[in-house]
């Protein structure tokens, strides 16, 4: 038997970052996201023999550990070993050994929430093998808890959610954790206009999102009022998306990535950089109206809305900075799970 499953990443749309605490526990943050035909994935194949291999098959990593109770966090596949860790002291209930291999469909930190979905796939995959009763809330704040705290990794929790509910949400978070999700019920002519005109571009730079987030997170323990107001923007930002979305007011997108753009440059120093401005202003020259750079920021994917059929310009005009277009179709399911004989 194999155990497989597979999570949709996403592209957050609008108030990017006030899923982050402690913005969130003290002011509330508000996001709207919507996942797309990219995902990670993972298979858990049992052994006979009392081992663990872990294969990331994307990054080109391989471990091999006799059978144990935890694995060590040593830089290497970590978020394999972090769910394995976590499942193991809450349920003790894998006997015996396996392998467990992993793919996405994008490279890490490129602001598509990679990291976390994958995490949320390794949970489905073990919930499929060891049918273990968690439900999607259950999942998500799993994969926050695991990856937030038991590894330590800086980041917010729109992701997690995001990769196991599916689909186009609002989503509101506050103190202690809590995460509310409000799926859009969004006409599918709105949707289809908005995936036309919607280009996804890779710049072929990562960056490392944890860095960002660090700055962000001190920004308001200490009280910046610059980057705390531009938060509290972008959580506007959100209520205005939802609003053009729900009302088929897509031709304000644009206005409204653009905002958000100018936004979040605020929240941190490495957000954007010269590489992303000068691409971002060359789309606006082309006939982009606004556009936004994904996750944290300061590389990984952008996205910029191109009204009418200015698309094809704009993507010319991106070519010319080396990095690479992405097709995608937007996806209503979220985490799904399966076994093969």
């Amino acid at each position: 038997m194999i155990y497989r499953s597979k999570a949709p990443l996403r592209l957050g749309l609008a108030g990017g970052g006030t899923d982050v605490s402690p913005y969130s526990d003290e002011f509330g943050g508000a996001i709207l996201n919507a996942t797309i035909s990219l995902y990670a994935y993972a298979s858990i194949e049992p052994l006979e023999e009392q081992k663990i291999i872990i294969e990331s098959i994307d990054r080109k990593e391989y471990q091999e550990f006799g059978f144990a109770k935890q694995l060590p966090i040593d830089g290497i596949a970590d978020l394999v070993k972090g769910v394995y860790n976590r499942i193991q002291k809450d349920y003790n209930a894998i006997k015996q050994g396996f392998k467990i291999s992993t793919f996405v469909d994008v490279p890490a930190g490129s602001g598509l929430g990679t990291s976390s979905t994958l995490v949320v796939a390794i949970i489905g995959a073990f919930v499929e093998m060891l049918k273990l009763p968690l439900g999607d809330y259950d999942i998500a704040h799993y994969a926050f808890e695991i990856e937030r705290k038991d590894l330590q990794l800086a980041g917010g929790k729109q992701d997690q959610y995001a990769a196991t509910f599916g689909g186009v949400n609002f989503m509101e978070f506050y103190a202690n954790d809590k995460v509310i999700v409000n799926p859009l019920r969004i006409r599918q002519e709105y949707l289809n206009e908005l995936e036309n005109n919607l280009v996804l571009y890779y710049t072929s730079t990562s960056r490392e999102s944890a860095t960002i987030i660090k700055e962000q997170q001190k920004n308001v323990l200490q009280k910046n009022e610059k980057s705390i107001e531009a938060m509290h923007h972008l959580k506007e930002q959100s209520q205005m998306m939802k609003e053009a979305l729900l009302k088929g007011k897509v031709h304000e997108i644009g206005q409204i990535l653009d905002y958000g753009f100018q936004q979040k440059r605020q929240m941190a120093s490495n957000i954007s950089n010269l590489l992303i401005e000068d691409m971002y202003d060359a789309a606006k020259k082309a006939g982009a109206t606004g556009g936004k750079i994904s996750g944290a920021g300061g590389g990984g994917f952008m996205t910029f809305y191109c009204p009418g059929n200015t698309r094809y310009k704009v993507i010319e005009t991106l070519h010319t900075f080396g990095g690479q277009i992405r097709s995608y179709q937007f996806v209503q399911h979220g985490l799904t799970t399966w076994t093969a004989s």
